[in-house]
């Protein structure tokens, strides 16, 4: 099959502009560039996450071994936001309440 000549090529392209209008155009043609740049950039991160996979399964393979079960954890605990100085204020008074019980209780002894 041949490629088309340029009479072909403006044949093709007045009959775009008549059936989709010359707005239309434009807003499809970024459309589909967009839609390429994002396929084109998936199937590369598919390609880099394939050939890790691949080294590390023919090392697998190379060394038989069973590898030991691992202890189950529980996930650990995100870590909490700072407490406001309300609440800080709150905890260091009942620090203190609590140092007082203990003193007043040694005294007693």
């Amino acid at each position: 099959m041949t490629m088309p000549g340029p009479t072909e090529l403006i044949i093709i392209g007045i009959i775009l502009v008549l059936l989709f209008g010359a707005k239309k155009l434009p807003e499809a043609a970024r459309g589909l560039g967009r839609s390429l740049r994002i396929f084109k950039a998936e199937t590369s991160k598919l390609r880099d996450d394939d050939e890790p996979t691949t080294a590390t399964a023919a090392v697998v393979q190379a060394q038989p071994v069973t590898p030991a079960p691992q202890p189950i954890t529980p996930p650990a605990p995100a870590p909490a936001a700072e407490p406001s100085a309300e609440e800080q204020a709150r905890v260091l008074e009942e620090q203190a309440a609590k140092l007082r019980a203990q003193a007043s209780a040694q005294k007693q002894q």
